[in-house]
């Protein structure tokens, strides 16, 4: 078990909108997450959000688990998996949020599994001329970038500030490209300076390149955005 791994410990919660299963120290939590919402109290909200429709002993009130609003059953009817919050079952949410919620759902079931899984890449650190042949893979906690070969780096993927994804095959009339590397630029915890990480897919086996080139991709889903972006 590498270090940044060893406080995975998780333990089940409930709170008003459900059961969650979060990480026992919020310093392992993803940085993925959102946290629950505060939810807009019962006393400030007589109508829908949504279709202003007036609140009475049959219209009940319902909260969006995802932005803490006020809705009525008919716009808040649907339950989507939310795994951003840590929910262990579908939790209601209003038609918008259920549709941001959906959509991250990908991410979750696709990219983040292929970046756990791991892929193979020649590692080239700083201005250096030699490389190691090196295991990137994401950590379990969703906090690190681990590469393990001779050498070993754990990457806080909140320090990463850069990613460059590396591509050949570009035409002029739009043609195929296919991702070959990435170019990562990161801060190392008490320093201000950028470090710079050069990774170049292994063409050594062919099964890699598939591969190597889904985890590029992933890689780049996450750049785009997904550390802080409430819809990834």
């Amino acid at each position: 078990m590498s270090g940044c791994e060893a406080r995975d410990a998780k333990k089940l919660v409930r709170s008003p909108s459900g059961l969650r299963m979060v990480p026992e120290h919020r310093s392992a939590r993803s940085p993925f997450g959102l946290d629950e919402p505060p939810w807009v109290p019962d006393k400030e909200c007589p109508r829908c959000m949504q279709c202003d429709t007036k609140f009475d002993f049959i219209t009940r009130k319902h909260h969006c688990r995802r932005c803490g609003k006020c809705f009525c059953d008919k716009c808040c009817s649907k339950k989507v998996p939310l795994p951003r919050m840590c929910f262990v079952d579908p939790v209601r949410q209003c038609a918008e949020c259920a549709l941001i919620s959906q959509k991250e759902t990908e991410f979750y079931d696709k990219q983040l599994k292929v970046l756990m899984n791991g892929a193979t890449f020649f590692v080239t650190l700083g201005t250096s001329d030699k490389s190691e042949l090196m295991v990137c893979r994401l950590s379990n906690n969703q906090r690190y970038l681990v590469l393990d070969g001779d050498s070993h780096y754990e990457i806080e993927i909140i320090q990463i500030s850069t990613v460059q994804i590396l591509t050949e095959g570009f035409t002029p009339g739009g043609g195929n490209t296919r991702a070959i590397g990435m170019i990562l630029q990161y801060k190392v915890p008490g320093s201000e300076e950028l470090t710079q990480m050069k990774f170049t897919a292994s063409e050594d086996l062919s099964c890699n390149k598939k591969l190597s080139a889904s985890w590029l991709a992933a890689m780049h889903k996450v750049s785009k955005g997904g550390k802080t972006d409430r819809r990834l």
